[in-house]
């Protein structure tokens, strides 16, 4: 939005140009997300305090975990609300990307308030059931997969690029789509899934959105993508403004949710930043570094399968509680130490994800 306007003001003052470049309005991203979450924050989770809008606690979980009872919850809108309004600010708006990924995020977004709503309104920690969730976030899926694949201009945006490997491209044609769907709802349930403990999914929703927000930048830019043998997506290199907003208003959202968090995110967060960035991972073609780099969340939810699977054919539990961090939690790890090496881990695989680029 900002962009139309130091657009018109050039004509006065070439020093208005500035304000084209990516670098400089994906750094004011950052920084007016975040300023937007340390403001409302604390606003919102006064409100959200004195409306009794509270986590409600499972009782079968570790025991540390009821002294949380009380904590505000979805802290997960005034994350988002940094997130849309810097990228409406600073995004290029005529640009179809920006546009598909603030569809997506806000959707899935008001599915998670949705749910959220539901649990305070029974009082009992159930929202909606879990056939009515999935199905309106496979609708917002399906819409989004023809979307991308209906508006699609070349080849490259319908392709499956390999990571390590330089000519390894699978042309996906319609099964684009399916593609799109399971990356984009599975994304947002692996996020939802993770977030259990103070700051434990939105630390690596900053790294990978960040190391996205590069491969976007780079992706877009016809020198450094044709260097780096990645795709050349004219209109990717926006999607760093919506990265970095996502950094931004993370890093202010972690400022009130790291240990001991004084407000959780809720299905509204989880759910829409987890979809996020699945899309963007789409955008980009890079839904199997995503994999790489979302590691952690990938594997708190193939921790929740397996464990569903075995009690379901054998009786048996393979882990003492699913997700994977509650079974540490349960093993005798204090919680700041299962977040801190979680985050680690996620370090290490954002790593390896961003080495793709020149391992090829």
């Amino acid at each position: 939005m900002l962009l139309y306007l130091f657009e018109y003001l050039e004509q006065f003052n070439s020093s208005f140009n500035l304000f084209g470049y990516l670098t400089l309005r994906s750094i004011l991203s950052v920084l007016t997300a975040l300023i937007i979450c340390f403001i409302t924050g604390p606003m919102m989770i006064k409100r959200f305090t004195d409306r009794s809008i509270r986590q409600s606690i499972r009782e079968d979980g570790p025991a540390t975990h009821h002294l949380k009872a009380g904590t505000p919850t979805m802290g997960g809108v005034f994350l988002l609300l940094g997130v849309l309004i810097s990228t409406l600010l600073w995004g290029d708006l005529s640009n179809r990307y920006v546009w598909i990924v603030c569809f997506v995020t806000f959707s899935y977004g008001a599915i998670g308030a949705f749910d959220d709503i539901k649990k305070l309104v029974k009082g009992n920690g159930e929202g909606i059931s879990a056939k009515l969730k999935f199905s309106l976030q496979s609708v917002v899926g399906i819409i989004t997969a023809y979307w991308l694949f209906s508006s699609a201009q070349t080849a490259a945006e319908t392709s499956l690029y390999v990571p390590f490997f330089k000519d390894f491209i699978i042309q996906m044609g319609p099964w684009f789509m399916l593609l799109s769907y399971l990356v984009i709802v599975g994304s947002s349930n692996a996020v939802n899934l993770t977030d259990g403990l103070d700051g434990l999914a939105i630390m690596p929703t900053v790294m990978v959105a960040g190391a996205l927000g590069v491969f976007a930048y780079l992706s877009g830019h016809s020198a450094f993508s044709e260097y780096l043998a990645i795709p050349y997506l004219p209109l990717a290199g926006e999607l760093i403004i919506f990265c970095a907003a996502i950094v931004g208003a993370g890093l202010g959202f972690l400022w009130f949710n790291t240990y001991p968090a004084q407000v959780f995110m809720g299905d509204v967060g989880a759910l829409s930043l987890g979809a996020a960035l699945g899309t963007v991972a789409i955008l980009v073609r890079q839904e199997i570094v995503l994999v790489i780099m979302g590691g952690v969340f990938v594997v708190e939810t193939v921790s929740v399968m397996m464990q569903v699977a075995s009690y379901k054919l054998t009786g048996k539990r393979i882990f003492k509680m699913a997700p994977l961090h509650h079974h540490f939690e349960l093993r005798g790890w204090a919680e700041p130490k299962v977040i801190v090496r979680f985050w680690i881990i996620t370090i290490i695989l954002v790593l390896i994800g961003l080495s793709t680029l020149k391992i090829r």
